[in-house]
């Protein structure tokens, strides 16, 4: 499950890297969801019509980590192993200790670039010069720069995040995770602004069965990282394998 909301093809790498071991699928996240619910419902359309009554394991990156959480949390039981990678935030501290991360890497002359960025009149230029921008800020050392983001959907990042922000607030996240029994495995970089001591930390308590995994020169995408996309694509594809026989 790809990240964003809106970052459609984004794990296009991840899926080829695995699918000589697997069967798999990358789902584009539809342009008309906005709550998390509808995000789910969406997930699980995909799961009743592709799966075919086995219980596939969810990977997912970023807030696609958090979407695959709400998804097992919803559906228990009818699910395989999960995999967050490089997840979202949480808790409030979570966010804020994140919010300083970046703010901490953000000098002025990333900031004026941002700025510029943002100005630009055409929307396509504006998508890529921000998201090259993004992957330079969250990351430690990349092989690569080349994103594979699918332009076609306008996304409703906004919305969705503000209802997980809601449904946090209310209590309800991450405490619906107690319901989920599946192996759940956090990989995670330690240079990635998002803390992930902290995120698990904050996960812990509900899913005590957590494994957790941390590789100190990875940011927020770590099969695009020199130093740890090979390991990375190891631990993920022998985790998953000893887990689904």
């Amino acid at each position: 499950m790809h990240g964003g909301p809106g970052a459609c093809g984004s794990m296009a790498p991840v899926a080829r890297a695995i699918a000589d071991s697997f069967r798999v699928l990358e789902p584009f996240q539809s342009a008309v969801t906005a709550t998390v619910a509808d995000h789910v419902a969406d997930l699980h359309e995909v799961v009743t019509a592709r799966a075919k009554g086995t219980a596939p394991a969810l990977v997912g990156h970023s807030w696609g980590a958090m979407l695959v959480l709400a998804y097992a949390a919803a559906h228990p039981g009818t699910t395989g192993p999960i995999v967050l990678i490089c997840s979202g935030t949480f808790d409030v501290p979570s966010r804020e200790q994140m919010h300083a991360n970046l703010a901490q890497r953000m000098d002025d002359a990333m900031k004026l670039r941002f700025e510029r960025a943002q100005q630009l009149p055409d929307p396509h230029d504006r998508f890529h010069a921000l998201g090259n921008l993004t992957l330079e800020l969250y990351s430690h050392e990349l092989a690569t720069t080349d994103q594979e983001i699918d332009e076609s959907e306008p996304g409703c990042d906004e919305e969705t995040w503000e209802d997980m922000v809601r449904l946090q607030t209310e209590g309800v996240y991450p405490a619906a995770f107690a319901a989920i029994k599946a192996p759940v495995l956090m990989l995670h970089g330690a240079v990635d602004p998002h803390p992930g001591e902290m995120i698990r930390a904050s996960l812990k308590p509900y899913i005590p069965q957590l494994e957790y995994r941390e590789w100190a020169r990875c940011g927020h995408y770590p099969w695009l990282e020199k130093t740890t996309r090979d390991e990375f694509f190891s631990v993920l594809r022998n985790w998953l394998a000893d887990r689904l026989g």
